[in-house]
C-alpha cells in the first residue's frame, strides 16, 4: 500500500543545503540591469564602487573588498594573505576549511598546516586556543601558530556570541596572531544575535572577513572583507593570480550591491533562521526525533530511525543523512523556505514515526 503523503504544488523537500535555493528576484534584477550597456572591467565599474561603499556602510568603517566566486576562494585566499608556508592556522576540528575545502587552504598557503582544535558546539574554546596559540613558538622544528579561523555559523549551525569572539580575538592578538572569520553564513548570525555587523567583527579583533552571499539569495558571488587593510595590496595579487579577479566584476558587484540593500541579506537570513527553528520546534514535539543541537541560525541536526530517514528519501525528501554515525540528519532551510515546505516535512515525519 502506498502511504506516500500528496505533495501540495509547488512544495519544495530539499533540505540539503541553503546552496539549493534560487536567487533573490532583487538580484536577478540587478544582474539583469548590470548586463545593460557597457562599463569598465577589474572592479573600475560603478557597480563595484556601490558594493563597497555599502559594506563600508554596514561595518561602519573604511573596508576594502574583494568579490569572489566561491567562499572556498574567500577562506584560500585570506588565509594565504594571513599566514606563511611555516605558519598554522588555528581551527575547529569541524571547521569548513578543515573537512570540506579539499587541501584549497593548505594550497594556496603554500603548505601551511591547519591545526585542529577541539570544542563544543564546532566552537573553538578559549582554553584551547591559548594552549594551542603558544605551543613551540620560535621552535624552527615546528609550524608556527599564524592565524584563527572561526566559523560564523558553525557547521553544527550554532552561533559564538559577542563575549566568545572577543575573548578568541584577545587571545589571539596576545600571541601576536591574525583572526580570520569564515562567515558563509554570517548574515544568519547577524540576523539571530542582534548585534552589529561591526560588533562580531572588527570591533572584536577580526582582520579579514569571508562573507558569504550565495547561500542567502546570491547567484554566484561571495566577498573578501578585508578590515586590516595593510593584508590588500598582497590579497589583490593573489586574487588575480588565482583567477578571481574577474574581468566582468559588476555581475558579481550588482549582486552584493542589491544584497545589501534595504536589508534584503538581513531579512533573508531571519526568514531561514525562522523556518529552521520552526522546524526544529515541530521535531521536538516528535517522539521519534531527538535533536542534537540548539536551533541557532538556519541548521540543525537529529538523530532519527533508519527506517524512517529510508522512508523519508524514498518520498522525495533529500537532506545529508549519510555523513556522520548512523541516523544522524542535517536539514538546512533557505530564504526560500515556506512554512508549507517545512510542514510537510513535520507531516511525513510525524506519519512515519507513529
Amino acid at each position: 500500500m502506498d502511504i506516500t503523503a500528496p505533495t501540495a504544488p509547488g512544495t519544495q523537500r530539499i533540505f540539503t543545503s541553503d546552496n539549493t535555493a534560487g536567487a533573490s528576484p532583487e538580484i536577478v534584477q540587478a544582474v539583469t540591469a548590470a548586463a545593460a550597456g557597457q562599463d569598465l572591467p577589474y572592479g573600475a565599474d560603478h557597480h563595484t564602487a556601490s558594493a563597497r561603499g555599502r559594506f563600508a556602510e554596514i561595518f561602519g568603517c573604511d573596508v576594502d573588498v574583494l568579490p569572489v566566486s566561491t567562499g572556498s576562494a574567500a577562506n584560500a585566499l585570506s588565509l594565504a594573505a594571513l599566514t606563511p608556508p611555516w605558519g598554522s592556522v588555528l581551527c575547529h576540528r569541524d571547521s569548513h576549511i578543515n573537512t570540506d575545502e579539499c587541501g584549497a587552504p593548505e594550497f594556496f598557503t603554500s603548505g601551511a598546516k591547519l591545526v585542529s582544535l577541539p570544542g563544543d558546539d564546532a566552537k573553538i574554546g578559549v582554553e584551547q586556543l591559548h594552549a594551542a596559540a603558544n605551543r613551540k613558538v620560535g621552535d624552527v622544528h615546528s609550524v608556527q601558530p599564524s592565524v584563527v579561523s572561526i566559523t560564523q555559523a558553525t557547521e553544527t549551525g550554532a552561533l559564538y556570541n559577542l563575549d566568545e569572539i572577543r575573548s578568541l580575538g584577545l587571545v589571539a592578538k596576545d600571541a601576536g596572531l591574525r583572526v580570520h572569520m569564515d562567515g558563509a553564513r554570517f548574515a544568519n548570525a547577524v540576523a539571530a544575535l542582534g548585534c552589529t555587523p561591526a560588533e562580531l567583527t572588527w570591533q572584536a579583533g577580526i582582520d579579514v572577513l569571508s562573507f558569504g552571499a550565495t547561500k542567502n539569495g546570491a547567484m554566484t558571488a561571495d566577498a573578501i572583507v578585508v578590515f586590516d587593510r595593510t593584508l590588500t595590496p598582497e590579497l589583490s595579487f593573489r586574487a588575480k593570480r588565482s583567477g578571481q579577479l574577474t574581468s566582468k566584476m559588476r555581475f558579481q558587484s550588482a549582486q552584493l550591491d542589491a544584497y545589501l540593500t534595504d536589508g534584503l541579506w538581513l531579512r533573508n537570513a531571519a526568514h531561514a533562521n525562522t523556518m529552521a527553528a520552526r522546524l526544529g520546534n515541530g521535531l521536538k514535539a516528535l517522539p521519534g526525533a531527538d535533536l542534537l543541537h540548539a536551533v541557532e541560525a538556519n541548521i540543525l541536526f537529529c538523530r532519527l530511525p533508519q527506517p524512517v530517514i529510508d522512508r523519508l528519501l524514498a518520498e522525495g525528501f533529500t537532506f545529508y543523512h549519510d555523513r556522520w554515525v548512523p541516523g544522524v540528519c542535517r536539514f538546512v532551510t533557505s530564504f526560500s523556505t515556506t512554512e508549507r515546505d517545512v510542514d510537510t516535512l513535520l507531516e511525513a515525519v510525524r506519519r512515519l514515526t507513529t
